[in-house]
């Protein structure tokens, strides 16, 4: 809105200096620090009224011991989030792109499905909170609605079923008819991706944080003609808006780990980490860079894959032994750690650190090709 109003005064009044608001740079710089001063005043009213209204985290009993000490703990705190991203972005970004809209509505909807699966499990008692099948459902609309609009709207035409192989020059992918199945189940396994590594305290939002440093980079570049030209990749114009959005992400997000870090205060809950994977997954197919999601976001990748092989070794055994066999002491892969005695705040750093060294490299792909 405010985007709106400075460039009606500068167009009408030309008064010096308003021309600033134009920028991208300078629009991003204000939506994060709008987010991370929301975030830090809305953070404990909104914690203190989860505490008022006992919407705990259940604690899981087959879960690790060492979570038992944090029952109590609120959860649902992901409306931090939200509210700290989408408020700053319709101020200062240009509501009026298809980038801003498409990852706006995945965000918001995803963040809406994992609010009603907390309400069902913290509120309402049921155990497993909202159906998996219903959630999927949502997620795989969020996949449809982008999809759909990638493969028919004008402002993709150009690009609008191909993606970037990393590590090729001038060589992209083309999904074809199957861009849009290619598209669910990205947005799909994204979302999930991340709610399986929101599991210990700032893991899942401290990740983001450093994810979204570097896709902050690649947007900006890849809506920049000189900059694309001179990196051989998708000149995709208009994409350079998504970096207003990442940067009031990067702020609400390190606004929710001054409470969500060890111990924390509150816990983001389905309501963020579905909301946080959703925005994940829609800004990496509106800027063509899906393929990268295994080493960008290398981190959740490892994490639903250590599922995945737990889940299938267990059936395996079980079958042929008659009695189910574990790889992992314990899936997702972060409480197996805790299960060799990691301190917490250990696992989590190191997570930092690989998810750093992960996005590094993803930006130098765009180089080293």
């Amino acid at each position: 809105m405010f985007y709106y109003l400075f460039d009606w005064v500068n167009q009408r009044f030309s008064p010096p200096g308003f021309d600033i608001f134009r920028f991208l740079t300078f629009r991003s710089a204000l939506a994060a620090i709008t987010a991370l001063v929301m975030s830090l005043y809305i953070g404990p009213k909104i914690i203190d009224r989860l505490k008022k209204q006992q919407v705990d985290q259940p604690i899981r009993d087959d879960g690790p011991k060492t979570h038992k000490k944090k029952a109590g703990t609120p959860t649902m705190g992901g409306l931090i989030i939200l509210f700290s991203v989408v408020v700053p972005v319709l101020l200062w970004s240009d509501i009026k792109s298809i980038y801003i809209i498409l990852v706006l509505f995945g965000t918001i909807f995803l963040g809406g499905v994992g609010f009603l699966d907390d309400y069902l499990k913290v509120v309402k008692k049921l155990p497993k909170g909202l159906i998996a099948r219903y959630k999927l459902i949502g997620q795989i609309f969020v996949g449809l609605v982008v999809g759909l609009a990638i493969y028919f709207l004008p402002e993709f035409a150009q690009f609008n079923t191909q993606t970037t192989l990393p590590f090729f020059k001038n060589l992209n992918w083309d999904f074809s008819y199957l861009y849009i199945p290619w598209v669910v189940f990205i947005i799909t396994a994204i979302s999930n991706a991340v709610n399986l590594t929101d599991g210990l305290d700032g893991l899942a939002i401290g990740t983001i944080i450093i994810v979204m440093l570097a896709l902050a980079i690649i947007s900006y570049i890849s809506g920049n003609v000189i900059y694309a030209d001179y990196l051989n990749i998708m000149y995709l114009p208009g994409s350079g808006e998504l970096t207003v959005f990442i940067a009031a992400l990067i702020g609400a997000g390190l606004g929710f780990l001054w409470f969500n870090f060890y111990p924390a205060q509150v816990f983001m809950g389905d309501t963020g980490s579905l909301a946080l994977g959703g925005a994940f997954g829609v800004m990496m197919i509106l800027i063509k860079k899906d393929l990268l999601i295994p080493i960008l976001g290398g981190i959740y990748f490892v994490e639903t894959l250590s599922v995945i092989i737990q889940r299938l070794y267990f059936k395996y055994t079980k079958k042929k032994y008659g009695e189910g066999r574990r790889v992992f002491k314990m899936a997702p892969i972060h409480h197996h750690f805790e299960q060799l005695d990691w301190a917490e705040p250990k696992i989590v750093i190191r997570f930092y650190i690989i998810t750093i060294i992960l996005a590094i490299i993803s930006l130098a792909s765009f180089k080293i090709r």
